[in-house]
């Protein structure tokens, strides 16, 4: 029952000035009369129809697991033929008391015009079938649902609603059980009962009063009183009560009972979602009694709990240098030298090292290039004083280098003497009688192999691997995991010449 039920009940008792001996729900008491404690290992459900409502209880391994009520009975078939015979409440229910004992016959009775009926039994029954399966309909609905979503192995009735002929059959039908597992309880339950009273009847509607009565005897207190964390509270004897039943009494915040997490990070790396958890903290720490207990913990009349609710975790926590793609390296070729660079990092735009704390919400890129600065940086060289090309290119501080990527140094010096040497020859050639003149180099067209396509190159007289780019559409700066670069079969260089008939291998590959 609903707590604030039970509070009214024993407040309304207390302030007649007596105390409570005996409290108990009814399905409960008639399930102590007509299921003995051998027969509860079962998965068994039993059904008290009573005038205004139908209640349930069911057994499973040895106890009460479950109890509920639908607000529909006994009633219900009284006032249908109420109705149908147009008789008042009274009279209908000793009709349907008669009707549904008596298997054929006739029933006398006088309607409200004062007529004397005489209807056969039978066609009282079919009268109130349709409420009879309604009826059926929503107490299987309800031990469904009460069991878990499937039916039980049988159900025992008790209760003078129950009593009129079809019910257990169309409750069977519901549940999808054989009609013999549904059956009504009343003398068979009751044989060692005396009701000192000469030719005494007994049947199925006394099985819940005798319930009552003999509670008071078997059950001095339906309730345990405990104490947790200094409130005294009340729980309802189920005869497995545990301290987390006792806990969940006193309003405990369930979140509080289990290790609770620190605060996560959500961030991205190239545009992924990524999510690091925080560490997880220390479950809630139980006493009962003052000895260790958990929340499991079997509990008894005035236990004295204490419960320490669970700690939160550390917060979530990661580097940059923690991160599996800041720890794979790029390679590039400088003055015929391999060198191997760690990856940059930028964290929404800005360039972070690898001892950077990720923040909540964090952008991060993982470039897959160094700009020529960068490099030199890196290399601990003054590019300003160099010459630098890029795949025999000029390049300036912000030329990007790709993976494999060549590059090459001169000094501005040496730069210099060559450009001045240059200007000097081209000036003698033109001061000269012109008696010889330089040869004209003609274009030459190769053609070369390039992922099984053939691929021509046109326009320059010699070619080296890099100026395959500019024929065979294949974008670097697009990466998608290792670069395999393969030149006649061998790592390519992309300064080495390129001839006719040469064949190349250029594709990604997963890490």
């Amino acid at each position: 029952m609903p707590e604030e039920v039970v509070d009214g009940l024993y407040e309304a008792v207390e302030y007649a000035g007596l105390n409570v001996e005996s409290l108990t729900l009814e399905p409960i008491a008639a399930m102590n009369i007509a299921i003995p404690e051998q027969y509860r290992l079962l998965n068994i459900g039993l059904v008290d129809v009573g005038a205004g409502t139908s209640d349930i209880c069911l057994t499973k391994d040895g106890c009460i697991i479950a109890y509920g009520m639908i607000p529909c009975a006994g009633d219900e078939i009284t006032e249908c033929i109420a109705k149908t015979y147009l008789v008042d409440f009274n009279t209908a229910e000793k009709i349907k008391m008669s009707a549904s004992s008596k298997k054929k016959g006739l029933v006398t009775f006088k309607d409200i015009m004062g007529i004397t009926q005489k209807v056969d039994a039978l066609e009282i029954r079919n009268a109130a079938a349709d409420v009879v399966d309604a009826m059926a309909k929503d107490v299987a609905e309800k031990i469904i649902e009460l069991n878990g979503g499937k039916p039980v192995n049988a159900v025992f009735v008790v209760g003078g609603g129950g009593k009129i002929p079809g019910y257990t059959e169309r409750v069977a039908d519901c549940l999808g059980i054989p009609h013999q597992r549904v059956a009504v309880r009343g003398e068979e339950v009751l044989t060692s009962v005396d009701f000192q009273v000469d030719n005494f009847k007994k049947d199925s509607l006394y099985v819940t009063p005798v319930g009552i009565c003999t509670n008071y005897y078997t059950q001095k207190n339906n309730f345990v009183f405990v104490t947790v964390n200094k409130e005294r509270i009340k729980l309802y004897d189920t005869s497995n009560l545990t301290v987390v039943d006792a806990v969940m009494q006193i309003g405990f915040p369930n979140e509080k009972l289990f290790p609770r997490r620190g605060a996560e990070i959500n961030f991205t790396v190239n545009g992924k979602s990524r999510l690091v958890r925080g560490s997880a903290g220390e479950g809630a720490v139980v006493t009962l009694n003052g000895r260790p207990a958990n929340l499991h913990t079997p509990i008894e009349q005035n236990d004295i709990i204490v419960v320490t609710e669970s700690t939160v975790g550390e917060p979530a926590s990661i580097t940059i240098g923690q991160l599996e793609e800041f720890n794979s390296q790029i390679t590039f070729i400088v003055n015929d030298k391999t060198i191997v660079c760690p990856r940059f990092a930028y964290v929404n735009g800005e360039l972070k090292s690898e001892f950077y704390d990720i923040n909540d919400g964090d952008k991060i890129r993982m470039e897959n290039f160094y700009t020529v600065a960068q490099l030199f940086e890196f290399l601990d060289l003054d590019y300003k004083t160099l010459n630098v090309t890029v795949n025999n290119e000029p390049a300036d501080k912000n030329t990007k280098v790709y993976e494999n990527f060549t590059v090459r140094t001169s000094s501005l010096e040496e730069y210099n003497e060559n450009i001045m040497a240059s200007e000097k020859l081209q000036e003698s050639e033109e001061t000269d009688d012109k008696v010889a003149e330089e040869p004209v180099i003609q274009p030459l067209d190769i053609t070369i192999t390039v992922n099984g396509q053939s691929v021509v190159l046109s326009g320059k007289p010699d070619y080296i691997v890099v100026d395959l780019f500019q024929f065979y559409p294949f974008d670097l700066t697009m990466v998608r995991g290792n670069l395999v670069f393969l030149h006649n079969g061998n790592d390519a260089d992309y300064s080495s010449p390129l001839n006719d008939g040469d064949v190349i291998e250029l594709r990604w590959e997963d890490k």
